[in-house]
């Protein structure tokens, strides 16, 4: 028997940009041991399966290639435009998960836009863990605080972000899942940038986080003023989305394209 195994890359609108996820269709449960072996073997940050349920919608879990995660943007997005193109959910309809952060539902909009409801964060002034600032080896640092098991330090301009050369080694020995580095953007295209790194779940810097945007985008929606903002993540591949933060929720606003699609025999 073979399973559909997908590659898309997710927050941009042509392909080798923004984040690659792998998309594995399983048309039966399997133990997490083989779902961390396929992760392991996309390589890729995030791997997604997704698992029809009886009453409606699918099962949506996501793996890196150590470990599962509880929440993920970019998998979850190309997820639902994999559902989309292949067929499996009518375009007309929304794709709707049961994930361990609960019900996710997406929705296609015009122009290949994908929006996704998620849960919000909210980022509160905190003082950063040990070896945190030093590790991170941020310039101009303006704020720290933390959401969850996270971090999220804001620096002074956009060429603050761009210059952080973490020491990863030192950044897995700080009691920290992960850390945004942000500002407020250069390019009048876009309200906000950042770059995201987590090495404790096996991703030194993650391309595009849809996740991490469930913090900024509240945190620079209050900063700001505004309930709709643009979005850069100046990683090396680079990629773009919408945010709305909506209260408790936030909605995520992102394109995808699939780069192949294939049969796992394994």
């Amino acid at each position: 028997m073979t399973t559909p195994l997908f590659q898309v890359d997710s927050f941009t609108d042509r392909p080798f940009v923004g984040n690659p996820a792998g998309v594995c269709v399983l048309a039966a449960p399997q133990d997490d041991d083989w779902l961390v072996a396929v992760a392991r073997e996309m390589n890729l940050s995030e791997t997604a399966f997704l698992l029809p349920l009886a009453d409606h919608g699918y099962n949506l879990r996501w793996f890196t290639p150590l470990r599962e995660v509880s929440l993920c943007g970019h998998a979850t997005l190309a997820a639902a435009h994999i559902l989309w193109q292949q067929g499996y959910v009518p375009v007309d309809q929304q794709a709707v998960f049961d994930t361990l952060s609960g019900k996710l539902t997406a929705y296609r909009e015009a122009e290949g836009w994908i929006r996704l409801d998620f849960p919000a964060r909210q980022v509160a002034s905190a003082e950063p863990p040990p070896g945190l600032m030093e590790a991170i080896g941020a310039r101009q640092v303006q704020f720290v605080g933390r959401y969850r098991n996270s971090n999220l330090i804001e620096v002074a301009g956009e060429e603050d972000v761009r210059a952080v050369t973490p020491d990863f080694s030192a950044l897995l020995q700080v009691e920290a899942r992960s850390v945004i580095v942000t500002a407020r953007s250069t390019n009048p295209a876009y309200d906000f940038v950042s770059r995201y790194f987590a090495p404790a779940v096996g991703v030194n810097e993650d391309p595009v986080t849809g996740t991490a945007h469930c913090a900024l985008a509240t945190y620079w929606g209050d900063k700001l003023g505004k309930s709709e903002m643009t979005a850069y993540q100046a990683s090396a591949r680079g990629g773009f989305l919408r945010v709305r933060p909506r209260g408790e929720r936030v909605e995520l606003l992102g394109q995808a394209v699939t780069i192949f699609a294939g049969e796992l025999k394994a």
